[in-house]
């Protein structure tokens, strides 16, 4: 992958050079002043209405291929690299953010077609591979190290996609109500959603996937606020368009466009056996149920600390974040050089 300068001071680390991360042909990525974005993706970004409070952050930005992508990046300190899934966007993680940003660096992205990023209609971009490879091209541009890794639904498999590919640039791992390995488990409810012509309906033209999350995906009545922030950037049928092509790239059989890309990180994750991991399950989670994903996460790393939350869903961010973030601290401050809070 080709990195190239944008000329702006960005206060950060920039990397300038070639890595072999990705196949070819490499893609060119950089990072984007302001002033190179859009002027329309720029001004959806600032447009906050309802929401506001909840999401406050400086809005950053990058381009892989040339396509945008929105991505924040509050406080200085160890990397925490946060990653959403489907369909949510880095709002999901906004109060994690807030609380450790005070002594930790906190990235979380906006995958391609998601939040504030651009929603090209080519459903090409839009495969686990493409997801991967934009995630892995940020983290050359930041030139970040000793990652923790938070990741939750699409970000398991996107997020442990790109340590694989980068496995001496993250340090732990904080997994919740996700995946990474392949599965023949698809509740009926999203296996709906893939039936052609009526998935696309449903997806793109009602916006029923989004907007079930918002109760289906909680144990705990969401504000009218929270609501809001959540289903924001999939306000019409063009920008529904990542929302519905997760939904199509969920490989059950290698005939499937990402089936292989699946395998491929499934099989990295054995490298990280002994890296401290932290997982943490609401544990009435319909999607990602504890039976087959919480349970075979902790086959794969007997060692991991365990968190079970019996009273949240899938949407563990939002039914606990008291308890998600005790239990974060302390894993955080128990494993590998934590700064000291209240500093």
């Amino acid at each position: 992958m080709l990195f190239i300068p944008n000329g702006a001071d960005t206060g950060r680390n920039v990397s300038v050079g070639v890595i072999s991360a990705m196949p070819s042909p490499d893609p060119i990525a950089r990072l984007l002043t302001p002033e190179q974005v859009d002027p329309q993706l720029r001004q959806r970004a600032d447009c906050r209405d309802g929401f506001e409070d909840e999401y406050p952050f400086a809005s950053h930005w990058f381009e892989v291929d040339g396509h945008v992508q929105h991505y924040i990046d509050e406080g200085q300190g160890p990397v925490l690299l946060m990653v959403h899934g489907n369909p949510t966007w880095s709002f999901a993680w906004r109060r994690l953010v807030k609380d450790l940003s005070y002594d930790y660096r906190v990235i979380a992205i906006d995958h391609l077609g998601c939040g504030f990023s651009e929603k090209p209609q080519d459903r090409n971009v839009y495969t686990l591979h493409e997801h991967i490879q934009r995630l892995t091209a940020l983290v050359g541009l930041l030139d970040l190290r000793q990652i923790t890794l938070f990741a939750h639904d699409w970000g398991g498999a996107i997020g442990m996609g790109c340590a694989g590919r980068m496995a001496d640039r993250f340090q732990r791992f904080v997994l919740m109500n996700t995946g990474a390995f392949r599965s023949q488990t698809i509740p009926f409810r999203i296996a709906l959603c893939r039936i052609p012509l009526l998935g696309t309906l449903a997806d793109r033209g009602l916006n029923l996937f989004a907007r079930a999350a918002l109760t289906m995906a909680v144990e705990k009545p969401l504000s009218p606020a929270v609501q809001a922030g959540f289903i924001a950037p999939y306000d019409s049928w063009v920008h529904r368009i990542a929302v519905h092509e997760f939904v199509q790239d969920i490989p059950l059989r290698p005939s499937h466009r990402s089936y292989a890309t699946l395998t491929e990180v499934e099989q990295s994750l054995a490298q990280f056996r002994d890296h401290p991991m932290q997982l943490i399950w609401g544990m009435k989670d319909w999607c990602f149920t504890p039976h087959n994903f919480l349970n075979e996460f902790r086959r794969r790393f007997p060692n991991a600390h365990s968190l079970e939350l019996p009273q949240a869903g899938h949407y563990v961010f939002e039914d606990a974040p008291e308890e998600l973030l005790k239990q974060t601290l302390s894993f955080l401050q128990g494993t590998g050089v934590a700064p000291k809070f209240g500093q």
